[in-house]
């Protein structure tokens, strides 16, 4: 199958793109934020015969399944991640959205993980300190934050960029990775909060930029598959773990008109769908 939306949390509107869907909304509950591992292997053994190259699904809240649509890949690919946070936080739980790239580079197939747009507190003294340093000393992990959002000390220990620069140093990203296998995972929590309704803290990307780096990628790489995940939907939880850390980690939103925000978002993902998955 060459691209299948998950639905997990109705986060997308019926019709929004076409695509084969799979209903997974009593998996949604149970799924979202973190689970337990024997939870999350339950999920693949249910799933894992219609993965398909491109997976289309909903809250940023289910991101760390990005490493379980990894499994897929045989050959060795790079992960490129557009994120408004890294993800790469080694406190359990094992399986949650904020350590999804650690699972990723447990991959035998997953060269290095790159990721573009981080605007968060993250990589900020202290909360850096729960980083995956020795991924990022060996290259395998690589966080290009935007300048803008991180101070002084922050700028100078990791490469980031400016609205002013990103595009120039993305493209000699792409042309470091010219001819690899590429594997891009969005999470739309990197656009701006004028253009994109989330449930996490956004960043400052463009819909315009993400479609012009999507372009870059296939220009100069073998972009071998994808997902797409970051809209907004009511949170719900099946556990009390899920809700308490949820509701302490997950920034204070004020009250949304859920119609108003699927069809802004569905607008978005029109846009940027059809340069992700071709």
């Amino acid at each position: 199958m060459a691209a299948v939306h998950f639905n997990f949390d109705s986060a997308w509107p019926e019709g929004a793109i076409s695509l084969p869907c799979l209903d997974l909304t009593d998996w949604g509950p149970r799924l979202r934020y973190l689970a337990p591992p024997g939870l999350v292997e339950a999920f693949y053994a249910r799933v894992k015969t219609q993965l398909a190259d491109f997976t289309l699904y909903g809250s940023g809240d289910f991101h760390y399944l990005t490493a379980l649509w990894l499994r897929r890949q045989r050959e060795p690919v790079t992960v490129v991640s557009f994120d408004n946070h890294p993800d790469w936080d080694l406190r359990p739980p094992r399986w949650a959205c904020g350590g999804w790239v650690n699972r990723a580079l447990e991959l035998p197939a997953v060269r290095r993980v790159a990721v573009w747009g981080c605007g968060n507190f993250e990589l900020a003294w202290p909360a850096r300190l729960f980083a995956n340093t020795r991924a990022l000393r060996s290259r395998r992990l690589e966080v290009h934050a935007w300048a803008e959002r991180q101070s002084p000390a922050t700028q100078r220990r990791f490469p980031c960029v400016t609205r002013e620069n990103w595009r120039e140093r993305f493209t000699q990203f792409v042309q470091s990775i010219a001819g690899e296998n590429v594997y891009v995972t969005l999470d739309l929590d990197c656009l701006a909060p004028e253009s994109f309704i989330t449930n996490w803290e956004n960043g400052l990307f463009t819909p315009d930029d993400l479609v012009w780096a999507l372009g870059e990628i296939r220009r100069s790489a073998r972009l071998i598959g994808g997902d797409l995940c970051g809209a907004y939907s009511p949170p719900v939880y099946d556990r009390w773990t899920q809700r308490f850390a949820g509701n302490w980690d997950h920034p204070k939103l004020s009250p949304v008109d859920t119609a108003a925000v699927r069809r802004t978002n569905s607008a978005v993902l029109a846009r940027i769908w059809p340069a992700l998955a071709g």
